[in-house]
């Protein structure tokens, strides 16, 4: 505490000074309009907050600095209010966002143009999610009203699912940090979901500002995995939104886009299936006549074979019959068994009988 007659140097009464802030203030919560704002190096922020009859010097790092901010702009800061080295009154900001639906529309349009231009918001960038994911990952605050419907619809719909849930706040200063947080702890597991999805009920434009924070838009671009937001209702729109693989008009949507209707599945399989069988009886039918077709006419080109090998055979019977001796012999020739020599007794057979006779002569046949 001060005392009377107490002389402080310049430096002691400062830090006196913000001793008795720091204690009394330790962050304080300020809406007013921006002026003279300016980034100096690539890092600092500078600008005054003014409202019709004061105003105030405001210092940042440009780290802080989430959403695009512009003159005239009308903000809500988190800050530490400090007296400087050099006597002057400042506040220093830990946060900082826009006001009002002016503001935040006008901040929204400027960062919309910056991530469009980077191509965040292309087409060709969207992933397809799985037909009927077995593993999702839930980012929501669990007391809200929409992460309830959201589980509930899942649950009616396709129950069976594996759901990790990511408890966050979905609104206020912390909300962007700590989805950012739930986003990057999805990409880090050695299984990943098929799906995040983000989820919000619906709110005012300051409330739902937290989903256009430039840092939570980057983190779901980079997602490894497919991203899903359900946030707010069919008519907000965020940049999450736009960044987001899939788009659900509000959470309950969202629960209706990422898992089938069982039953719905159920009966559809059973009319494709009626529907196959006439196809598939007239395929089976088809085959079978095919095959009856290619065993007919193997059958024919066997046979044929064997009425060929028969004929060959009937060929070589009758020459084997020509030179049958009994043949021979009933075209009135003989045979005759010995020696061949005069004085010879020879057996000679014809037909009907067998004789014996003697040589009586042999003469050679004139050539």
């Amino acid at each position: 505490m001060l005392q009377n007659n107490q002389i402080f140097s310049v430096s002691d009464l400062i830090a006196v000074l913000n001793q008795t802030l720091e204690y009394a203030y330790p962050s304080v919560m300020i809406e007013g309009e921006v002026s003279s704002f300016k980034i100096n190096q690539g890092k600092y922020v500078f600008f005054d907050l003014k409202d019709s009859t004061g105003s105030l010097n405001c210092f940042m790092s440009i780290y802080q600095l989430r959403m695009p901010i512009d003159d005239g702009m009308k903000v809500v800061v988190m800050a530490v209010p400090k007296i400087t080295a050099w006597g002057k009154f400042s506040l220093t900001i830990k946060s900082i966002r826009p006001s009002g639906e002016g503001a935040i529309k006008k901040s929204f349009e400027i960062l919309k143009a910056k991530l469009e231009s980077e191509g965040l918001f292309a087409l060709d960038r969207k992933r397809q999610l799985p037909l009927i994911p077995q593993k999702l990952a839930i980012i929501s605050s669990v007391q809200a009203a929409g992460y309830a419907d959201f589980i509930k619809i899942v649950g009616d719909r396709w129950g069976g699912l594996v759901m990790d849930v990511g408890n966050v706040q979905v609104q206020g200063v912390d909300a962007p940090d700590q989805i950012i947080r739930a986003i990057e702890y999805f990409n880090s597991q050695e299984e990943l979901p098929e799906a995040i999805v983000i989820i919000r009920g619906g709110g005012s434009a300051d409330d739902l500002a937290v989903f256009s924070d430039e840092r939570l838009v980057r983190a779901v671009a980079a997602s490894r995995v497919p991203v899903v937001s359900g946030i707010g209702h069919e008519t907000d729109e965020s940049l999450v939104d736009l960044v987001a693989d899939v788009r659900a008009a509000t959470p309950s949507n969202a629960a209706q886009i990422i898992v089938p209707e069982k039953r719905e599945i159920i009966r559809n399989s059973k009319i494709q299936v009626s529907a196959l069988i006439p196809r598939i009886i007239t395929t089976i039918n088809e085959q079978q006549r095919r095959i009856l077709e290619m065993l007919d006419g193997a059958i024919k080109t066997i046979n044929i074979s064997i009425d060929n090998k028969l004929k060959d055979i009937e060929y070589y019977k009758n020459i084997i019959i020509q030179f049958d001796p009994s043949t021979v012999l009933s075209r009135g020739y003989a045979l005759i068994r010995g020696k061949q020599t005069v004085g010879e007794i020879i057996e000679v057979e014809t037909i009907n009988v067998i004789m014996k006779a003697e040589v009586k002569d042999v003469s050679k046949k004139a050539a």
